[in-house]
């Protein structure tokens, strides 16, 4: 939720935020109405409360004809303060609801616009140059006995696979590297839950916009993440944590699940968009001024694992359109894939501020000893989609694949051969 104090100085900033977002503008004029509403039922309800409690005094003096009608007098003002206290709860509803449904104030410097109107920041390697026909990754993988697609649906359904024999050692070498560089950064390790309650979901600003990608489990009232940023955003939920020495650093090892409502007919062949992945997330907490600063160094820590994993890429500044609820300010590194003559999303990192923080209740200790709220970065280190990009970048002649320098400590293997 974005900040009232923020909101009541500068609404005109919100509004320009909506418009930047492809959102309703009028959505603030809401929340300040609300906001208002709010405010002046629960003054009432005070006043009325305050009265009663004077007029209790004045009832116990009272004797004879004087009491009967003082107490009659008192139903009356009971009534009244039930009523007011309705209100009160009412209006508190509609506030909480209108506050929810503005998204975070974007970042000044966000370029504007949707999808398509990014802009990108720098180009990083040069793309591979073949002297042969690049195969793309599942080819590649189903000859190295990497990938099994055809088991993976008849077990669970379209876009579920298998990671079998050199493909799941890939895997856990590229996120054991990830994990590693993490831990060596000063993050700690964590792998939290993957069913989560409503209201961390929630919190994380999931169940909006997005709703249609969270699997849920109704029985249970649970959420599958699509992230390990929602339990790890839910970790300190309802605390005061101590940013004393500087940031909360946390990196979660985790299994992910997607519906990926809405792109049916999309990236269908192999795991580019598949419901089930794996993947590390680092998650920061830290204070608000602090946040842009540790933006831009979760952004180079993606770059140095790119740059480990010897992968041509491009860093994007995304439009204000295509971000999440809870993002102000969003980089994205795509990889270059051959078989698309294309850049592909391979890590995201996103300042949240105090959005999420707001919602779950997240705070630390000022120099002055004063609460304040915190604010909530996340991007991701090392995710299973990474296979299409390091297989067809390092693809050979003969159908193996190059392991880069960095992998070779944890696969134990120079060169994936083709088993088929």
């Amino acid at each position: 939720m974005i900040d009232l104090k923020t909101l009541r100085e500068n609404p005109e900033a919100a509004r320009d935020s909506q418009r930047a977002r492809g959102e309703d503008p009028s959505l603030v004029d809401a929340l300040l109405s609300a906001d208002e509403r709010r405010r002046a039922t629960v003054s009432r309800a005070d006043s009325l409360r305050a009265e009663q409690k004077q007029f209790g005094k004045q009832v116990g003096r009272a004797q004879g004809e004087e009491r009967a009608a003082l107490l009659a007098k008192g139903k009356e003002l009971a009534a009244e303060v039930k009523a007011a206290e309705a209100e009160q709860q009412e209006a508190e509803q509609a506030f909480v609801a209108a506050h929810r449904a503005v998204s975070n104030i974007v970042e000044d410097g966000a370029p504007h616009g949707g999808e398509d109107d990014y802009v990108v920041l720098k180009h990083v390697g040069e793309q591979p140059a073949f002297d042969f026909e690049p195969k793309d990754h599942l080819e590649l993988a189903e000859r190295l006995g990497a990938i099994d697609m055809e088991r993976g649906a008849k077990v669970s359904g379209s876009r579920f696979y298998f990671l079998t024999g050199v493909g799941a050692q890939l895997q856990l070498a590229m996120l054991n590297l990830a994990a590693q560089q993490a831990v060596a950064a000063g993050f700690t390790l964590m792998v939290p839950p993957v069913l989560v309650r409503p209201e961390i979901m929630e919190g994380t600003g999931f169940l909006g916009a997005h709703a249609g990608e969270v699997y849920r489990l109704r029985d249970d009232d649970q959420y599958l993440v699509g992230t390990s940023e929602v339990p790890l955003a839910g970790y300190h939920a309802d605390e005061i944590i101590d940013l004393g020495a500087g940031p909360k650093r946390y990196a979660g090892w985790s299994t992910c699940f997607r519906r990926e409502a809405g792109s049916y007919g999309k990236d269908t062949r192999g795991i580019i968009r598949v419901h089930q992945f794996d993947k590390v997330e680092m998650f920061v907490y830290t204070r608000p001024e602090d946040a842009h600063s540790e933006h831009l160094r979760l952004l180079a820590w993606e770059e140095e694992m790119l740059a480990k994993v010897e992968l041509p890429y491009r860093v994007i500044d995304v439009a204000g359109g295509d971000l999440g609820s809870s993002a102000a300010r969003k980089y994205d590194c795509e990889a270059w894939l051959p078989s698309q003559q294309a850049y592909r999303e391979v890590t995201s990192t996103s300042n949240c501020t105090t959005f999420q923080a707001r919602r779950l209740s997240v705070r630390y200790r000022d120099a002055d000893g004063k609460t304040q709220i915190a604010a909530t970065l996340n991007g991701t280190l090392a995710t299973t989609r990474w296979i299409v990009a390091i297989l067809e970048t390092h693809q050979q002649a003969d159908g193996s694949v190059r392991v880069p320098d960095a992998l070779r400590p944890f696969l134990g293997k120079d060169v994936l051969e083709p088993v088929r």
